[in-house]
């Protein structure tokens, strides 16, 4: 095989990975942040997890700057409490991200 022709191989192989990229980033299946800024605020993170049962939960989530107490069960999710009260100290360990 020619260095040519590897280097036509080369160039088949990324034009076929760059449109299945694209194809899917259109689709909405992936995402691609080329704008730099990696380190975006998360909107939703699950604080903390307390396993009650094997089938139920409560869960703590932070959505945006709001805290939130959710039941899970295999009913379905609920909410328990909205805006948390939290000690002072919980506030160091959770503070904003």
């Amino acid at each position: 095989m020619s260095m040519g022709e590897q280097m036509m191989s080369v160039f088949g192989v990324l034009a076929i990975l760059i449109a299945t990229a694209f194809l899917l980033s259109k689709r909405g299946s992936v995402r691609f942040n080329f704008k730099g800024g990696g380190s975006r605020m998360k909107k939703l993170e699950v604080v903390e997890r307390l396993p009650l049962t094997p089938q139920h939960s409560l869960h703590l989530v932070r959505l945006a700057d709001r805290l939130l107490l959710l039941g899970v069960s295999p009913a379905g999710c609920s909410l328990i409490q909205n805006d948390v009260e939290l000690p002072p100290s919980a506030h160091a360990e959770i503070g904003p991200k």
